[in-house]
């Protein structure tokens, strides 16, 4: 549906944009886009690699929308925003980047849309892998960069293009967009809160899932127990009613494995990532694809050489015994993952936070602090900085020296400091040999190029 129209993406670099732009033109269309973080010299590379791929780019100063295009852009972009002023008054038609996501996923054959609190980012990047491992052509589209499909070639491969007719989407609650999704197979992660209250959520979901030709949901998550029924749901966990059941979680240095149960076989999986939430990932991702068609086996045999995605509990190195990760934990559910994770093998850790807004600040502070506290371990430290602040108008009145506050009341061994700069110093300054040093938050493209920063300081 994309071939020959012209696409203008206001915001082409984030991370839901540039998969999306990449997918359109890889399909026939035309795009250009422009980026506040191009203009402030951010990421260089990313940018320079998208123009070596055909998009033009222009400052974000309403030079770059031309009369005929289809402008792309967040819904939450206000008018006053140059190129939102010009495209508006170009008479230009207005997409969210949810909307053309969704018109490409509503138009396949088959889709499979992966929602959830957390963990969906890598479970699309899962059932990718599986699907085309196991010859099958999917389109994906994600929210990070999936490392199977990474390479000098395509460095920034959020995006798989393939097949029209088989698309695999990573799909948002958070704006909810969610609702705009028809999928052929529905899989509900988790919920937990995050951007919307919990009532909120389970409608979002509930519907979502009652869509679906097939409903993957999590039979160890309280909060979808309401999704648990009708003859189309599938579910999977560790728990003994789950149909695509796990057992047997062992943690290892390099990774973990895991028994599967499922058609009355049992099958063994071993994954190159670590912690119990990421092999309740790999049977969300084993659950979906086997009611696509897969096989079990296949989907058992594919992710055993499954890379992770970036930004992921991505080990970036290690340099006098200290290993320096990064990792997008940023909710209350992915910080107590990444903790739980970082608990199953001995050594201290060193974690840097840097919040993604003040809004979620608000929204979840006390949870956040909540699962600091209970899951960092005695000798573990945490150091965090303000929020990620790009501009705009947003309460500030909130920041990080409150959570801090509540994380220290917790037990947890917390503490503030303004900057990244200076936390960074804190914690080269503390770290030893046998430590992980890990990297934390959303939002902000530069934390992995910090986390690199630490590991050549070291």
């Amino acid at each position: 549906m994309a071939e020959n129209k012209s696409y203008f993406f206001c915001g082409i670099g984030g991370s839901g944009m540039l998969p999306l732009a990449m997918i359109v033109a890889a399909r026939g269309a035309t795009v250009s886009g422009s980026d506040r973080s191009r203009d402030q010299g951010r990421t260089p590379e990313k940018f320079a690699w998208l123009e070596s791929q055909g998009i033009a780019f222009y400052p974000q100063d309403g030079s770059g929308p031309k009369a005929g295009q289809i402008l792309v852009a967040s819904a939450a972009i206000e008018d006053s925003v140059p190129d939102i002023a010009a495209a508006n008054a170009l008479g230009l038609v207005r997409m969210t980047r949810a909307d053309l996501n969704a018109a490409l996923f509503n138009d396949a054959d088959s889709a499979i849309g992966v929602g959830g609190t957390s963990g969906k980012s890598t479970v699309t990047g899962m059932i990718g892998w599986i699907l085309e491992s196991s010859g099958k052509k999917p389109t994906v589209m994600n929210g990070a960069v999936m490392r199977n499909f990474a390479g000098a070639e395509m460095p920034f491969a959020s995006a798989l293009v393939g097949d029209e007719a088989f698309y695999v989407s990573e799909v948002d609650e958070s704006d909810g967009s969610i609702a705009l999704y028809s999928p052929d197979v529905a899989v509900v992660t988790n919920i937990s809160l995050d951007h919307k209250s919990l009532s909120e959520l389970h409608q979002l979901f509930g519907d979502f899932a009652a869509k679906a030709r097939v409903a993957v949901t999590n039979a160890d998550d309280a909060e979808s127990a309401a999704l648990l029924s009708g003859r189309h749901v599938v579910t999977f966990g560790f728990s003994e009613s789950a149909a695509i059941r796990g057992s047997d979680f062992e943690a290892l240095a390099d990774g973990c494995r895991f028994a599967v149960h499922a058609d009355r076989t049992t099958y063994q999986v071993k994954l190159r990532m670590p912690g119990r939430h990421n092999a309740a990932n790999a049977l969300a991702a084993i659950a979906a694809t086997h009611a696509a068609g897969t096989t079990v086996a296949q989907a058992a045999e594919a992710l055993a050489d499954f890379a992770g995605l970036a930004r992921r509990y991505e080990v970036l190195g290690q340099a006098n015994g200290v290993t320096v990760i990064d990792d997008f934990a940023h909710n209350p559910d992915k910080v107590t993952a990444t903790l739980a994770a970082v608990a199953e093998l001995p050594g201290r850790a060193l974690f840097f936070f840097q919040p993604h807004g003040y809004g979620p600040l608000r929204q979840m502070g006390k949870e956040l602090a909540a699962s600091f506290a209970a899951g960092m371990r005695p000798d573990d430290r945490l150091f965090v900085c303000d929020p990620v602040y790009f501009g705009g108008t947003v309460d500030r009145s909130i920041g990080s020296e409150a959570l801090v506050a509540d994380i220290v009341a917790g037990g947890g061994d917390a503490v503030h400091m303004t900057t990244r700069a200076a936390c960074g110093a804190a914690m080269l300054d503390e770290a030893r040999s046998g430590d992980r040093i890990l990297i934390l938050g959303a939002r902000d493209d530069t934390l992995t190029e910090f986390g690199r920063d630490l590991l050549g300081r070291l």
